[in-house]
């Protein structure tokens, strides 16, 4: 199979080594610019088992793009000299980028230091750009002008940032000299829309804010004036040139229209230092903590609140509003207690809603379940179209859900789609009800809730299990092979790769000869549209070349804007920037940014998208060791490649936040004593984010995992991420009919979601080898 991530650096290697020479040139800068002015190495151990192919599909070359000019073509030749020269540069970069640590600055300080031109110029902007981090500005001033001296092929970035470094220490006069010129000398840098900023900042500090407004004003009409970094350099300029009501409004503009940036948190101390807090109404700094509650910033928000309630101005009524968001906070935090929400009065309104809901959730994390049947109760009657009665509803339903009291949960699942069917709970409230009347043999419940759910709520997430189920009690329970057959057909159809597309076409092989039934409902549902993708990317386009240079000198966050701002980006740039992360190693980030750019993957055919996207979306690194310890332990080696992608998207630095370990998530415990088991002595936690040892211990700790679920896979991988005893419990509830019927009632969220995509990264695993050996064995009788 192909190691995509290996793509592009094997690219680079064969169509720019001609121009390696260059690495030994020095390039000296013109006077004006010169003269005055996290996880370790990520490189590629994936190994391919078969050759690269095109998918029998033709994708094409972009439409929209336009060749490129003279100019151009100049350029790019000399950016990609600049990346042959400093390719050896890109792993001490990287870990750089990601540890700056004492060894990583002498690694790539030496590295600067031996070479010349723009080997050594990619590794003083790397060191540069480290010190910018960690603020050590002089430092970093010194890297750039030595990055500018040696080399240009990344000038602007040197000049851009040795801007910011002299703007931070107070070097103004410097600043100001690159920055009045930055335009006309690096006419095509992607930093020159957010240059007026800088210099606005620049005059700002000089105490000139004519200057700083003439030049914002100059650019009032552009992109840039609806940044919330160009709306507060304008509100300080006004406030410095005594226009108090205009620095007033921008203030506001900044902290109300641009509530989780930065800028709006310095909006707001400069509206108190100015004594201006009163301009920004009460509803308007509540739904600026709303803002903030929304974003899961919990911990602001409550400061939020709590300030806006201890304000003198504020009503009772609204104070106990605020009260009662900060205690969501609170909960949420898992910090509430039952005599803060004792303290505020209870009240007839939403105030009084959301306070008896968190009464609600605090009987539920006692257990008490009779305490918590009469609250809802209560808002049922107090409270019957509040929001805040149907989290209860939801709440109280997952509650006994885990109980396993399924006619209860049922109650409350159906009462919330009953109640509040256009609400986000609505879906899956109402397909719980369904399946769980299946598991307790309500069929004709079941059947109808099932048909409802495909009607009302079509395209939502539960619709591939309610064909699904709707096909097995037409087959199993009312005896209509013909009705199974149609809805199997559709699954398979609509959702190709989901989890259960798979075993619908199980269940059509058992049926035999059997003709589906035409239903036109059914035959209206239509899968996801395909757009058009390419895997033509201009590899000589100068933002392109350039991409793949800042990699080599460790600037990752401006891998992406360069390639935004190539012609004809939009159809390929997800796969450039993804290709560019795998071919130093970072597959997870190579896999999330093709996951943004084609959610729909899981429901396409594998000849529907080029064979490069797969490959970043299923990556084989580590294939070797996978494959050897796989074999040693009596492992597919598919799976375990089907399970690391879902625990950790091949990142051997991942840590979770319950402390788990590396590619396959060992904790330190089970690392342990696998590493006894394997003989490995003085083991150290940090060796599970050695990817070979992790492999190694946890293939063999997944090899035992499987032995104690006598070899089933979906027990294991439930026990493998919720842990075996909750496996053993949910087996306990018995009277599964199958598998499949286990997978479903799993009563976790993200252990189904888990166990189910897994065994279809494992059939995504298998299709793409057979693919790719077709055409391989098609190829060779050619």
């Amino acid at each position: 199979m192909v190691a995509a991530l290996a793509l592009a650096g094997a690219l680079s290697a064969v169509c720019w080594s001609q121009d390696s020479s260059s690495s030994s040139t020095t390039h000296k800068k013109h006077a004006s610019s010169t003269a005055s002015h996290t996880t370790g190495s990520k490189t590629t151990h994936s190994t391919s088992h078969s050759t690269t192919h095109k998918t029998s599909t033709t994708h094409g070359k972009s439409k929209h793009r336009r060749p490129l000019s003279a100019k151009a073509k100049a350029k790019s030749h000399k950016l990609q000299q600049a990346f042959v020269a400093s390719s050896q540069l890109r792993p001490m970069a990287q870990q750089l980028a990601s540890m700056r640590t004492p060894a990583a600055y002498a690694g790539v300080s030496a590295y600067a230091h031996s070479h010349t031109g723009e080997a050594s110029a990619a590794a003083y902007l790397a060191v540069g750009h480290a010190y910018l981090l960690d603020r050590k500005f002089p430092e970093a001033v010194n890297a750039f002008r030595q990055a500018n001296i040696q080399g240009d092929a990344l000038d602007d970035y040197a000049d851009y940032l040795e801007a910011q470094a002299d703007l931070q220490s107070n070097n103004l006069s410097q600043a100001e000299t690159i920055l009045s010129t930055f335009a006309q000398r690096h006419p095509d840098s992607i930093f020159v829309p957010s240059v007026p900023v800088l210099q606005a900042n620049l005059f700002l500090q000089e105490g000139d804010p004519q200057a700083a407004l003439r030049i914002l004003d100059a650019h009032k009409g552009e992109a840039i004036a609806n940044r919330a970094d160009y709306q507060l350099a304008l509100a300080k300029a006004d406030q410095m040139a005594g226009r108090l009501p205009e620095a007033t409004q921008l203030y506001r503009h900044t902290f109300l229209g641009f509530p989780l940036s930065n800028e709006a948190a310095v909006a707001k101390t400069q509206l108190a230092a100015m004594g201006a807090t009163s301009s920004l109404t009460i509803e308007e700094r509540s739904h600026h903590a709303d803002a903030l509650y929304k974003a899961g910033r919990f911990a602001d928000a409550a400061e939020e609140y709590h300030a806006l309630a201890n304000d003198p101005g504020v009503t009772d009524g609204l104070k106990g509003s605020l009260l009662v968001a900060a205690a969501n906070c609170d909960w949420k935090l898992k910090r509430l207690n039952k005599n803060e929400l004792d303290r505020i009065p209870d009240s007839s309104d939403e105030t009084g809603a959301r306070r008896t809901y968190l009464l609600m959730e605090l009987a539920r994390d006692r257990d008490d379940g009779e305490t918590q049947r009469n609250i809802v109760e209560q808002m049922e009657t107090r409270f019957p179209s509040s929001p805040w009665l149907n989290e209860a509803l939801y709440s109280s339903g997952n509650m006994y859900l885990l109980r396993k009291d399924f006619p209860t949960a049922i109650t409350y699942y159906g009462e919330l789609a009953k109640r509040f069917p256009t609400s986000s709970y609505a879906p899956s409230a109402h397909w719980r009800a369904a399946w769980l009347n299946y598991r307790i043999g309500q069929y004709s419940e079941a059947a109808r809730l099932m048909d409802e759910q495909i009607a009302v709520y079509h395209g939502g997430k539960e619709i591939p299990g309610a064909l699904y189920w709707r096909g097995r009690l037409y087959q199993n329970q009312e005896n209509r092979p013909d009705m199974a057959a149609t809805y199997y057909k559709t699954v398979a159809r609509i959702y190709r790769h989901y989890y259960y597309a798979s075993i619908a076409q199980q269940r059509l092989s058992e049926l035999g000869s059997v003709t589906p039934a035409k239903l036109d409902s059914l035959e209206a549902m239509k899968p996801e549209p395909i757009p058009t993708l390419t895997d033509d990317i201009p590899e000589d386009d100068p933002h392109v070349v350039r991409a793949h240079l800042l990699a080599n000198a460790g600037l990752n966050e401006y891998i992406a804007p360069e390639i935004q701002a190539a012609d004809g980006s939009d159809e390929w740039g997800a796969l450039c920037e993804a290709k560019i992360y795998a071919s130093y190693g970072e597959n997870w980030r190579a896999m999330r940014s093709m996951k943004r750019a084609i959610p729909f993957y899981t429901s396409a055919p594998i000849d529907a998208i080029p064979t490069e996207y797969w490959r970043i979306l299923f990556p084989q690194a580590y294939w070797s060791t996978i494959k050897s310890e796989s074999e040693k332990n009596g492992l597919d080696p598919y799976m375990v490649a089907a399970l690391i992608r879902q625990e950790t998207e091949f990142n051997p630095g991942a840590i979770s936040n319950k402390s788990a370990y590396g590619l396959m998530q060992l904790l330190p415990s089970v690392g342990k004593s696998m590493a006894k088991e394997e003989g490995i002595h003085h083991f150290a936690t940090n060796d599970l984010l050695d990817p070979n040892t992790n492999i190694r211990l946890g293939t063999r700790y997944l090899r035992q995992t499987l032995d104690r679920f006598n070899s089933q896979p979906e027990y294991t991988f439930a026990a493998y991420n919720a842990g075996d005893n909750r496996v053993t419990d949910w087996q306990s509830i018995g009277n599964y009919k199958g598998m499949d019927e286990f997978v479903e009632s799993i009563p976790f969220t993200e252990t189904r979601d888990y166990v189910q995509a897994i065994i279809r990264n494992e059939e995504i695993y298998r299709e793409l080898d057979h693919a790719s050996n077709t055409l391989e064995r098609a190829s060779a009788t050619h």
